[in-house]
C-alpha cells in the first residue's frame, strides 16, 4: 500500500499543535509589572473617587442634621413666644420665656424656659432649652435680640442662627434669621 501525502494531510498537519519552547510560553516578568503598575493607577484612581464622594456624604449629611435642628429649634422658639406673656433677655446669648397656664409646652402651669448657648469648642455652639440640647454646630452664642414694645409695635424677639459644622471654612456657613413677634403683649 502506498501513502499518500497530499495537500489535504499537510493542512491538518499545519493545525496540529506544535510544541514551543520554554521561551515562548506565558508572559515575561516585564509585561506582568506593566499590567499591575496601570492596575493600580486605575484602583487607585477609583478609591480616590469613592473616598471624595463619602466625604462629601457625610459633610451633606452632617450639614443637612445641623440645619433642621435649628429649624426645628426655631418653630420650638416661635411657639413658645408666640403664647409667652413675657420676654427677658439677659444677654444676647440667653433669654427667658414667661409660659401662662394656657401655653401647650407649659404643662398647666405658669412657668418660665430659657434658651441659652453654650460655647463647646472654638467657633461652635450649641442652643440649648432649659439645659437640654436643641441645636448644634452654631458658630456664635450671640443669638437672641429682644425688641420691647413700641407705641406702633408689639415686641419681638430677633433669632439669627448661623450654622457651620466645619468652622474652617466659612464660605458654607447656613443663616436663619428671623423676627418673632411676642402676641401678648401691649403696644407702649
Amino acid at each position: 500500500m502506498k501513502r499518500f501525502a497530499g495537500p489535504l494531510v499537510g493542512r491538518l498537519a499545519s493545525r496540529l499543535p506544535t510544541r514551543q519552547s520554554p521561551r515562548d510560553a506565558g508572559f515575561t516578568i516585564i509585561e506582568l509589572i506593566g499590567v499591575m503598575v496601570m492596575l493600580i493607577i486605575i484602583l487607585t484612581a477609583v478609591t480616590a473617587l469613592f473616598v471624595s464622594g463619602s466625604r462629601a456624604q457625610v459633610d451633606l449629611n452632617e450639614r443637612f442634621t445641623a440645619q433642621t435642628e435649628a429649624r426645628v429649634a426655631t418653630d420650638k422658639i416661635r411657639g413658645e413666644v408666640h403664647c409667652a406673656s413675657g420676654v427677658t433677655a439677659s444677654s444676647a446669648s440667653s433669654v427667658t420665656i414667661s409660659l401662662p397656664a394656657v401655653c401647650p409646652s407649659s404643662g398647666g402651669v405658669d412657668t418660665s424656659v430659657t434658651y441659652s448657648t453654650t460655647s463647646v469648642g472654638p467657633g461652635r455652639f450649641e442652643l440649648h432649652r432649659d439645659g437640654s440640647r436643641i441645636a448644634d454646630y452654631l458658630t456664635t452664642g450671640d443669638v437672641f435680640a429682644y425688641l420691647p414694645p413700641t407705641v406702633d409695635s408689639l415686641g419681638k424677639l430677633q433669632l439669627d442662627l448661623p450654622v457651620n459644622v466645619d468652622p474652617t471654612q466659612p464660605w458654607k456657613v447656613w443663616r436663619l434669621q428671623t423676627d418673632v413677634v411676642l402676641r401678648n403683649t401691649t403696644r407702649s
